[in-house]
């Protein structure tokens, strides 16, 4: 008897402690705005990138010449 008593316990304040979340609009466009700036700094990644090899290869030609 006493052990049940302890487990009906234990799970109501399990029961109070538990939180429902669910995807709220705001959720859902902060998702989408944090996408679209990871999108945007990788592709400047890739632009930057693409411009340091050309900068070393022209440095490159210019010294062996």
């Amino acid at each position: 008897m006493r052990c049940s008593v302890s487990l009906v316990r234990k799970i109501k304040t399990f029961a109070t402690k538990m939180v429902i979340t669910s995807g709220n609009d705001e959720d859902r466009g902060g998702q989408e705005k944090e996408s679209k700036e990871e999108s945007v700094l990788a592709m400047l990644g890739i632009i930057g990138t693409i411009l340091n090899l050309i900068v070393i290869i022209f440095v490159y030609i210019y010294t062996t010449l």
